[in-house]
């Protein structure tokens, strides 16, 4: 009780006790004459109208800065909360019909110390940050962030549900920095034009102001920014005062002209040869404000050569490879259409929009294609539209159209489709209540050559709800979800037998049917969490999903026909003490069934993450898996019968080292056991970041991995021949050497060069071949037994390069000239695509190189 007590009065007093602070440290300022306008001590402040024309200076003598009120009262968040600065921060706001302005001006008594690196745009370093934050919208939900070092590499993301960031959200702004003897001082010019906010003769916007100081890692924020309390958005001050601004005409059109030189298999005998092919084209990105909330973008035949190169991986297993959406168009605004999560790991959660869909590698290459089939389909046209409405309506409609794409041949190897999403969400309650429904639609034009392999329609649909309570700390969230896919029988049959469903396999007791022409589906979750308040955090939650959900023409899903229950619970310390700055301790369990109630996996995980008082951090972790209850894999066989599953441990740990130091040595440590003994790996992966100058920085990671996977899948039906299906496994030897090296030079802020490149090899080699027995024993030993053949026909030793050189040149703010070199490499002495899950493994394991040189020019116009 008398904690209680303690921690009320605290919350109740730090306030006061900040305020006094704050107003002793401006008097004392202004009476030795460093400080000038009035002082707020609040979470609110008023912006001041420029009544002449400014020019950006970051000088606060200038005429509209002496006029405008001080900003005073920042607080530390970082490492300690609503901590005592140890340097002073201010700001002000100004505005005039076009744009808005903040001064922020970051006191250091030692000017010579500032950290200050050169980056390309986007890339955080360990420098000095200043980070202005708005809430145009002033919903306390979604919002903008644009930050600046001392150098003037630029920022910014824009924010939503909250607390969630959208890297790919590009802005057009301006901003001017100066180091003096005083420290040093960052001045944002915002355009109006980038912003969205209702149609009114008077605007209070939400703002939050950080400053990140590197060589202590102390973190500020104005107003007082709680990382105890659930959100970001929902904690900004209040900027009023922001009269008389007109709805700006907003339309930017982009042009942009690419030039390739790639080269092309002429030949493929024993010594292929190769072609040099020149090829131009042209397209152009639209942005056009459709009202002051909503904002329609386009783009005519984009191009994405500037993206980096997607990770070498050898997929073996059933299931489809994750990549993570990289093209701007998609990355951009991509929150909106969030809210239906299907399957999280590793931080990265799939839904029901999957834009890396749009543009896929050609889907019947494998069937018709040869090593000059096009390595991805060309995207006639895209749109979207997004905003919020004054009521909280939120809207995203998405729509794209991609060309057909034919073999050498003739044959068809991608359909011209037409990719549609809608997405509606409104708000309740300020914010903290939200209703919302998504719906997404694919349909394809067929052919003789895809009518028996491609859906030629597919359609998914749902409703999502969320609320908080409990001072914002606790939400509940919940989602339903039903599809239908449309084709032919013979495509609706390979629908049923793939690795998402398996509805031929044996004993499932699914309705496999051979002459149906749909499938539907359901699906529905729910969630409660705890996300703020106290030291404890939780989620748990349940969700199911029919056999026939089926959400991959346009969504990410590995399997359907399940049930999960899941749950974890985590102890955040961030009182740094004399050991650590901040210590995380996490519990989790799951229980695993499918839709008949076969118990499919179950386990419980513990892990830790520490960063120590001298900036190191260290993390370890421990997971079981399917010890003490019976659980059985019904995609093991891979269309067989369900296996029960052995028990598996792994255990990982590591450290990072000081970030702010010139060289940083990261290491992480993996090693695993299963199927009792026989299964075993061990994963280590150094990575060292490493900054030469201020200019010159980059990462190079090694990865090295050996596993011995002794139930690795490797046919059905094996050499028999028989009407009798044999389900085969081997033992498989594997090593993977992996390396990825990033080299990022700055010229200036506008001018950078980037190299990535990454070899990649792995080998496999093939033993002990066995087909299963009794699936259900208990004894893993009785679960196999031998099967005739030699299995090291399937060794493999699959090499891969991959290269992205890029000179990105940003000559005027929003126009971009690009030189971009790509090279690539794989060679593979045996057919390991048999054995892979993936759907374009003829563009993934081809001998051809890849050697690519792209430029790329674009004009930014604002009408």
């Amino acid at each position: 009780m008398r904690r209680t007590a303690f921690v009320l009065l605290t919350l109740v007093a730090s306030p006061l006790v900040a305020q006094n602070r704050a107003t002793d440290a401006v008097t004392e300022a202004r009476a030795a004459g460093s400080v000038a306008g009035s002082f707020v001590a609040s979470s609110s402040a008023v912006a001041v109208r420029a009544t002449t024309p400014h020019t950006l200076s970051a000088r606060e003598d200038d005429p509209l800065w002496r006029s405008a009120p001080l900003i005073d009262g920042f607080r530390v968040f970082d490492p300690t909360e609503d901590g005592e600065p140890s340097m002073r921060t201010t700001a002000k706001v100004a505005y005039d019909a076009k744009n808005l302005y903040i001064l922020v001006r970051a006191y250091d008594p030692h000017p010579d110390s500032i950290v200050s690196l050169l980056s390309r745009r986007d890339v955080r370093t360990e420098s000095e940050w200043l980070k202005v934050m708005i809430d145009s919208y002033h919903d306390r939900r979604n919002g903008y962030e644009l930050a600046v070092n001392p150098s003037g590499v630029k920022r910014d993301y824009a924010i939503y549900n909250d607390q969630n960031e959208d890297e790919g959200w590009d802005a057009i702004w301006d901003v001017t920095t100066r180091i003096d003897k005083d420290g040093w001082v960052a001045e944002f010019r915002i355009p109006f034009s980038q912003l969205r906010f209702p149609n009114s003769p008077t605007h209070t916007f939400g703002i939050m102001i950080w400053r990140d100081i590197a060589r202590t890692h102390e973190r500020q924020s104005w107003p007082a920014y709680r990382r105890t309390k659930p959100g970001i958005t929902s904690q900004f001050g209040d900027v009023s005062g922001i009269d008389g601004i007109e709805t700006p005409r907003r339309v930017e059109f982009t042009p942009y002209l690419v030039t390739k030189n790639y080269q092309q298999e002429r030949d493929a005998t024993a010594i292929p040869t190769f072609d040099r092919i020149t090829q131009q084209t042209f397209g152009a990105d639209l942005k056009v404000g459709l009202s002051s909330n909503l904002t329609l973008d386009a783009t005519i035949n984009p191009d994405f050569g500037q993206v980096e190169a997607d990770p070498s991986t050898l997929n073996l297993s059933a299931f489809e490879q994750f990549f993570a959406e990289r093209r701007p168009f998609f990355t951009e605004g991509a929150g909106i259409f969030g809210g239906f999560s299907l399957s999280c790991n590793n931080g990265q959660c799939s839904g029901l929009l999957y834009p890396r869909r749009i543009g896929r590698s050609p889907q019947l290459s494998n069937w018709y294609g040869d090593a000059t089939t096009p390595g991805f389909t060309p995207i006639t046209a895209a749109a979207k539209i997004s905003g919020k409405l004054p009521s909280g309506l939120s809207i995203g409609v998405l729509d794209a159209v991609t060309e057909q794409v034919k073999a050498p041949g003739g044959q068809t190897v991608e359909p011209q489709a037409n990719y549609f999403v809608g997405r509606l969400l409104q708000d309740f309650r300020d914010g903290k209540t939200a209703v919302g429904t998504m719906f997404t639609a694919t349909n394809r034009q067929l052919d003789g050559w895809s009518d028996s392999l491609l859906r030629k329609s597919a359609y998914t649909g749902g409703v999502d709800a969320r609320t908080k309570f409990g001072d914002n700390n606790y939400e509940l969230s919940g989602w339903a979800l039903g599809s239908i896919a449309n084709g032919t029988a013979p495509a609706i049959a390979r629908l049923q037998r793939s690795s998402v469903h398996y509805f031929n396999r044996a004993a499932s007791g699914l309705p496999y049917d051979t002459t149906r022409t749909s499938l539907t589906g359901t699906g529905y979750s729910l969630e409660l969490n705890k996300s703020g308040g106290g030291i404890s955090r939780f989620d748990f939650g349940y969700q199911r999903l029919s056999p026939g959900f089926e959400p991959n023409d346009l969504g990410f899903l590995s399997r359907t026909d399940q049930q999960s229950l899941n749950g974890w619970y985590a102890f955040h310390f961030e009182k740094p003490n004399k050991l650590y700055r901040r210590l995380y301790l996490n519990f989790n369990g799951w229980r695993n069934w499918n839709d008949a109630g076969l118990p499919t996996n179950s386990g419980w995980n513990v892990n830790s993450f520490m960063e120590l008082a001298n900036y190191w951090g260290v993390f370890w972790g421990f997971n079981q898996q399917n010890v003490g209850l019976e659980a059985f894999d019904d995609r093991f066989a891979r269309g067989g019968p369900a296996v029960r599953r052995a028990p598996q441990s792994e255990g990982w740990l590591g450290f990072n080292g000081d970030p702010r130091k010139p060289m940083a040595l990261n290491v992480f440590l993996d090693a695993s056991e299963g199927d009792a003994g026989h299964t075993h790996g061990v994963y280590l992966q150094p990575n060292v970041n490493f900054r030469a100058s201020s200019r010159f920085q980059g990462n190079l990671s090694v990865s090295y991995s050996r596993n011995v996977n002794d139930t690795q899948w490797y046919e059905n039906d094996g050499v028999t021949g028989n009407d009798t299906t044999h389900y085969t496994f081997a033992r498989l030897e594997q090593q993977t050497l992996n390396m990825t090296l990033r080299l990022d030079y700055t010229v200036t802020p506008a001018l950078t060069v980037q190299v990535y490149a990454s070899p990649f090899a792995t080998s496999g080699h093939y033993t002990n071949w066995r087909e299963l027995a009794d699936p259900s024993a208990q004894r893993y030993e009785d679960r196999f037994k031998p099967y005739a053949g030699d299995p090291s026909a399937g060794d493999f030793n699959f090499k891969q390069f991959r290269s992205n050189t890029v000179l990105r040149w940003e000559y005027r703010p929003g126009s971009t000239l690009f030189l971009v070199w790509t090279q690539g490499r794989t060679q593979d002495t045996e057919d390991v695509g048999r054995f892979s899950a993936a759907h374009d493994l003829k563009n993934l394991f081809t001998t051809q190189p890849n050697n690519t040189f792209l430029v790329k020019w674009s004009y930014w116009y604002a009408l």
